[in-house]
């Protein structure tokens, strides 16, 4: 028993009878607002413990060798598929034009709609038999090689496609201006094609791999090529005014995409005011985010700066050129949970810490109360 006593005397929380409570109505106020306050505070922390918060960390990005993937999606309401082309280029030298693997074009009319969807290239041929080199029609015991109209750097050299002819042209410096009379366009359906889709828009998306240094993609009408370093352009011997070049922007990003990534250039749209370019020039900051399971995402976000350069009388090839670099600095996003032992402490810091303070309040505000009625009291008899 007297072990029991001395347990008792430790009590820290001495019991009232009943009858010593005073209830008031400020204290019934103070009971609802502070059991309001708590259950705000308590559903608070509870999704904070549920749902994992994102910390940042700045780093050097030391990777070396790799590679990117650009996703692009991309509608020009005035510039026909078949004249739309994609090059890529960048500073360590490696050079594509007219890239069409992994890029789906679709055809649009004024309002938008879509008329036709495809894998980029013209079509299969309309004859069956081609035009030899020699002039004559292609037998069924002869191999194929076509003319090259004057351009053949060799007596051996072949143009056995309408693309092989316009490249022949351009090493050589010439401006190939009559496809009608090119057996191998014509063939391809290239010239029919372009009078096909007179007047109509295109839609582009799909994604490119360029090496992980700076460089540039141009979304352009006509066929590119290069030539004493500069990147030229076969307009199929149409005036560079006569493309308008409006467009809108409805998707790019590098890399795969991660939770509460946001990509500036989603949904912008520019329209033509007069001949000339657009650039876009865009630092890439590489970053990877770890989601609260371990799972790795290596991407990228991206800033960027616009600007237009009007042709002003200058020949400027009309296009899209994304001009991209990326900074040296890596960007990591890592989710991470709090512990149970750190919820319940929060828990039990606020239902212990508003009782306190609510505590206070009533005691003030009933001592307060009591003195106040105790000098009117004293005023009424006095």
């Amino acid at each position: 028993m007297e072990i029991l006593n001395k347990l008792r005397s430790l009590d820290a929380y001495p019991k009232i009878n009943e009858d010593f409570y005073s209830r008031t109505l400020s204290g019934g106020l103070i009971t609802i607002c502070s059991s309001l306050a708590i259950l705000f505070l308590f559903f608070s922390e509870l999704s904070l413990y549920l749902n994992a918060a994102t910390q940042s960390k700045l780093s050097v990005d030391t990777s070396r060798g790799e590679t990117l993937r650009v996703n692009f999606d991309l509608t020009f309401p005035a510039v026909a598929c078949s004249l739309l082309s994609v090059d890529a280029m960048d500073i360590s030298g490696e050079q594509h034009y007219d890239i069409r693997h992994d890029i789906i074009k679709k055809r649009i009319d004024h309002f938008g709609n879509v008329i036709e969807s495809r894998s980029d290239g013209i079509g299969a041929p309309k004859i069956e038999r081609p035009l030899q080199k020699h002039g004559g029609r292609l037998d069924h015991n002869e191999t194929y090689c076509g003319s090259c109209f004057g351009a053949e750097a060799s007596d051996d050299d072949c143009c056995n496609s309408c693309e092989e002819v316009r490249e022949a042209y351009q090493k050589k410096g010439w401006s190939l201006t009559n496809l009608d009379l090119i057996d191998q366009c014509k063939r391809e359906g290239f010239i029919q094609k372009i009078k096909e889709e007179e007047g109509e828009g295109c839609n582009m998306h799909g994604f490119l791999e360029v090496n992980k240094v700076a460089g540039s993609i141009h979304f352009a009408p006509g066929k590119s090529f290069h030539q004493s370093t500069f990147p030229l352009f076969d307009l199929l011997s149409l005036q560079a005014e006569n493309y308008n070049i409006t467009h809108k922007i409805n998707k790019l990003s590098f890399g795969k995409e991660f939770p509460g990534i946001v990509n500036p250039l989603d949904g912008v749209q520019w329209t033509q005011q007069k001949s000339g370019i657009y650039q876009y020039f865009i630092k890439v900051v590489p970053t990877i985010y770890t989601d609260i399971r371990g799972r790795k995402i290596n991407s990228n976000q991206f800033s960027v700066t616009e600007h237009f350069r009007a042709a002003d009388g200058h020949p400027l090839p009309p296009g899209i050129f994304f001009f991209y670099d990326f900074s040296p600095i890596k960007v990591t996003f890592n989710e991470e949970k709090s512990s149970l032992l750190h919820f319940l402490t929060n828990i039990c810091a606020i239902i212990g810490g508003i009782f306190t303070v609510s505590g206070i309040i009533d005691a003030f505000v009933y001592h307060g109360q009591r003195a106040i009625k105790k000098k009117m009291e004293i005023g009424k008899y006095g």
